[in-house]
């Protein structure tokens, strides 16, 4: 019988904001759904969380962001995936985001954007139906 991999997931914090409480409740949330995760830790550049992405080859990157540069950091890391070539990674997103930026963010690539009161529950359950071992 072939075993399939286990989905493989980054948890990114970009840019300066320092709060990774969420960040760490989340990466301990996939932990315990049975996915292996990767946290990369605070003050990525989007460059940096790709580059580690594509080395430790995840499924998915998690972005967290509550310092309101969510805007630039998220499409940008899609953007910089894109570039090499290495656009089958899925990206979410999650942390202080305004309703209004939402479909901005989804336009930019990322596809799904999770606000404050979301339940874990809700955010293991969308990627168990959205992400599938690449």
């Amino acid at each position: 019988m072939v075993q399939k991999r286990r989905l493989r997931v980054m948890v990114a914090k970009p840019g300066l904001d320092g709060h990774d409480r969420g960040a760490r409740i989340i990466a301990r949330a996939f932990r315990d759904a049975g996915f292996e995760v990767v946290y990369t830790g605070l003050h990525q550049t989007p460059e940096q969380i790709v580059d580690a992405a594509i080395q430790e080859d995840v499924d998915l990157i998690g972005l967290s962001s509550l310092a309101g540069a969510h805007r630039y950091l998220f499409p940008r890391v899609v953007e910089i995936l894109r570039e090499r070539k290495a656009e089958d990674i899925m990206v979410c997103g999650g942390g202080i985001v305004p309703e209004a930026d939402i479909p901005v963010m989804k336009k930019a690539g990322l596809k799904e954007i999770f606000t404050p009161g979301t339940t874990l529950d809700s955010i293991v359950a969308w990627v168990n139906a959205n992400v599938k071992p690449r």
